[in-house]
């Protein structure tokens, strides 16, 4: 029902008579750290109720905003609190679904708890986490009116850490000066550092320009003052680097009137520049004197880079004793340890290692160290067998192969692995098995950037997809082989067989590696391919990023941490094992490297969100696990906030061999588990798994919605696993998305068809491209159900499109495993059911 506006005004005034003022606390007796302090909010719906009215201390007054979503409060602790619990008196216009945030400078912001299905009254949330800024973000509103709040408490102190002190000193006086130009030799960049208000560096008169200092060790930095001359700057950043090349802004100013202004920034870097835009005069820029000043007393000293890798890396050469005890001690404690907490990481020096079989167990990877795979040789076997779970190959997930050569000892290696197992860089001067011992069920799998001389034998295996390689040959296969850009491949054939092959990928990037310069740990970052057939090296085309740039995070550390080493500049480096996080970690700078070895993993606590990438460029997030936390998130990996709009072709974030989980190792909760806002990602091998089996598995305890969203246009994923989410598996929102491979099992414990009937549709699309969207391909597309729990359960469709000429799809179909529930349809309502027990396809070649 939609009401007039004097219909809202009686509605709104009914609602306020109906709720006596309260005179009490809400909580606790002791005072709020937020009462009395500054409040701001994104918008107030009259004057009479302002933001301050949150934090007075009275339940008799109320801060409410406009009738719209993402509405915020926030309040200004004036320093750094420790924090411990959040208040929130809602009145009747309350937040269903909100976030608590925290920040140190109210533009970087961090979660400390995400709230989904609120019924209003008085949340009282326990948090963990440290910040001078304290906002409430509402997400979707309970009601047709904006948000309001009786208060807004914030509790804390204990252990609060002391109030930073900005000295007067001014660092930067004397030291080394750079800059973009100078108008000439009588303005150089040390004058703007000199301590001389009579001397000034100029620049050349174009947009834009730089004038930097180095201040010789990375340093808090608390403030800037600017004195310019009469050519000034209109719009410019002050930034800070650790190294000089990457830099993270501290504050963004435009419409400056120039004079001699100061600027409060908090962040730390050796470097710091003024980085000129937009020029108010004809002339240049020219700044008589640039001061810094860093922070002292009780700052947090800076994060530093580099150092060892931490105690569960094994680092070997061939000459290492009893390596193969090594490599058979890790095996027998993670052959059958599918939901443990060791990981482990093994690292070959280049070298010729003889007489090896490295069986690769749960959590384990092993890669070589050289810039190529030849520049590590195995006469050996690296070994993956499913001897554990009798021969059954269907839960061998979580380990990887990556960056050395293979000469297998009876001529074919075995490599017999489910989702979540990269075959990468890798040569194989033999054949490939994909299969286990005694030819079981096996339900894999993904190779990338490998040449593997003799033939690759799939057998038994299910579904494989295959990128950017050579093969020697490729017998057979189940359901579903995709190729694209591998030399060797099998022709298309869907109609009678399982092969779906293009001659090239459209854009790929390999995944970031570490590797040995000398003595050297380095990470090379691949550059973007278009187009590709074969493998990327020996040419490796890309750069190399010293470890002294990562911050190499070890078990202990803090997400207060990793979210500064990130705001210095550094990239991450996670050494294997498992990550709780009480604070979003958020990356916000372009071409940040975030690389897990040794299937790191990410547990985000409290209800948070593990990670945000900001929408900019470059960012690679390869590596690494995402396990949710009970408490439930909203979305355990976004990327770019909503509304992204930035073009990001020319340098695309790449997510590769990130996976993620929602039970299985205990109960997890999310909403989302994958959101993609930014436009041009490419998505390159994940799987996005709500648990079957494992502990704290059930329709609700496990409970995650949707596995991959995709809002952003122009995204590209190759090698996409998606299974079991109580709604879509994947949503797309997007246009001109592209799919190259996707494998997907539909929930098994649906309790009954009405759990999953919407909008008169029995079952959620495994695959859902939305309405809106104009342009969308596929290629190689499979949905299969397992309805264990209600057999009886017919599923409308497998994939759902709209029935337009922009929208295609190529080589799909459904499959009932051993009749455990049917499909009625593979699109729409086009394609023959699957029926009986006897798990075979039902296939379209093309759609529409």
């Amino acid at each position: 029902m939609r009401l007039s506006s004097l219909g809202i005004a009686l509605a709104t005034a009914a609602a306020l008579l109906a709720i006596p003022a309260q005179t009490s606390p809400a909580a606790a007796a002791d005072t709020p750290l937020s009462q009395g302090k500054p409040a701001t909010a994104s918008s107030t719906e009259n004057a009479g109720t302002p933001a301050s009215y949150a934090v007075d201390g009275n339940n008799g007054t109320r801060w409410s905003s406009a009738a719209s979503d993402s509405q915020w409060l926030q309040v200004d602790l004036g320093q750094s609190q420790a924090l411990s619990q959040v208040v929130l008196n809602w009145e009747t216009a309350y937040a269903r679904d909100y976030k608590i945030q925290v920040s140190d400078n109210a533009s970087t912001w961090s979660d400390l708890k995400s709230v989904t299905a609120s019924d209003g009254g008085t949340d009282t949330l326990d948090v963990s986490g440290t910040g001078r800024y304290v906002r409430m973000l509402g997400i979707t509103r309970a009601t047709q009116w904006g948000y309001s709040l009786w208060e807004f408490q914030v509790f804390g102190g204990s252990g609060t850490p002391p109030t930073d002190t900005c000295s007067t000193a001014n660092a930067a006086t004397g030291r080394p000066a750079t800059a973009s130009s100078t108008e000439n030799a009588g303005t150089p960049a040390s004058a703007a550092f000199d301590g001389n208000n009579g001397t000034r560096w100029s620049s050349a008169a174009s947009d834009p320009q730089w004038v930097q200092v180095d201040l010789g060790a990375t340093q808090t930095i608390c403030k800037v003052d600017l004195n310019w001359e009469a050519a000034y700057a209109r719009d410019f950043s002050i930034q800070a680097s650790v190294d000089g090349q990457n830099w993270t802004t501290l504050k963004s100013v435009t419409g400056a009137t120039g004079g001699q202004t100061s600027y409060a920034v908090n962040g730390s870097g050796r470097y710091l520049r003024i980085y000129g835009t937009s020029r108010a005069t004809v002339y240049g820029y020219s700044l008589w004197e640039v001061a810094v000043h860093t922070g002292s007393g009780g700052t947090t000293p800076p994060v530093e880079g580099g150092g060892d890798l931490g105690p569960n890396v094994i680092v070997v050469d061939p000459g290492t004793a009893n390596l193969q005890g090594r490599f058979d001690q890790v095996f027998a404690q993670q052959e059958a340890n599918q939901f443990g907490t060791q990981r482990y990481q093994f690292l070959l020096k280049p070298g010729t290692y003889n007489n090896i079989n490295a069986q690769i167990g749960f959590y384990t990877s092993i890669s070589g160290l050289g810039l190529n795979p030849d520049d590590v040789r195995i006469n050996g076997d690296v070994t993956v067998d499913a001897g554990w779970f009798n021969g059954n190959a269907t839960q061998n997930f979580w380990r990887s192969a990556e960056n050395l050569s293979v000469n297998p000892v009876n001529g074919t290696d075995r490599w017999a692995v489910a989702q979540a197992a990269p075959f990468r860089r890798i040569h194989v001067t033999g054949g490939l098995n994909l299969a286990p011992n005694g030819y079981g069920w096996a339900s894999g799998g993904y190779i990338a950037d490998s040449k593997i001389d003799g033939t690759v034998g799939p057998y038994s295996q299910q579904q494989w997809y295959t990128r950017d390689s050579s093969v020697g040959g490729w017998t057979n296969g189940v359901w579903n082989m995709t190729f694209t850009g591998v030399q060797g491949a099998p022709a298309t054939n869907f109609d009678t067989g399982p092969y779906t092959t293009l001659d090239n990928t459209p854009v790929s990037r390999e995944k970031p590696f570490l590797y040995l310069d000398g003595n050297e740990y380095k990470v090379f970052v691949p550059a973007k391919r278009t187009n590709a057939r074969g493998v990327s090296w020996p040419a490796n085309a890309g750069s190399s990023l010293p470890l002294s740039q990562f911050y190499v995070v070890k078990p202990g550390a803090t997400a207060a941490t990793i979210n500064q080493a990130l705001s210095q500049g550094l990239n991450l480096l996670f050494t294997p094992g498992v990550y709780h996080l009480n604070q979003t970690i958020n990356v916000n700078r372009a071409n940040t490297v975030v690389l897990g070895l040794g299937l790191a993993t990410i547990i985000p606590d409290n209800g948070i969100d593990a990670m945000h990438v900001g929408d900019v460029d470059g960012v690679k997030l390869a590596g690494f696990l995402i396990d949710a936390g009970p408490g439930r998130s909203d979305t355990l990996l976004q990327i770019g906030a909503a509304g992204a709009s930035a073009d990001h072709a020319a340098n695309p974030t790449t997510v590769q061999d990130v996976f993620i989980r929602v039970g299985g190792a205990g109960p997890g909760l999310a909403t989302n588990s994958v959101v993609v806002n930014s436009d041009d990602v490419i998505v390159d091998h994940t799987w996005i798994w709500r648990a079957d089996h494992g502990s704290g598995v059930g329709w609700e305890t496990n409970r995650a919605d949707y596995g991959l969203v995709v809002n952003g246009d122009d995204v590209l994923a190759t090698g996409l696993f998606v299974e079991h989410f109580n709604k879509y598996d994947v949503l797309w929102n997007g246009e001109r998305g592209r799919t190259i491979f996707f494998q997907n099992e539909k929930a098994y414990d649906v309790p009954n068809a009405a759990a999953i009937t919407h909008d008169g549709i029995v079952g959620y699309a495994a695959y859902k491209v939305a309405d809106s969207v104009n342009t969308h391909e596929a290629w190689g597309l499979g949905s299969y159900c397992n309805f264990t729990a209600d057999p009886s359960i017919v599923q409308q469709h497998g994939f759902q499109v709209p029935v337009k000429s922009g929208i295609k799809l190529h080589d799909i179909q459904v499959i009932s495993l051993g009749g455990m529930g049917q499909y009625a349809h593979v699109v729409n309502n086009t394609g023959a059911p699957t029926s009986g027990t006897s798990t075979i396809p039902s296939k379209i070649t093309s759609f529409p």
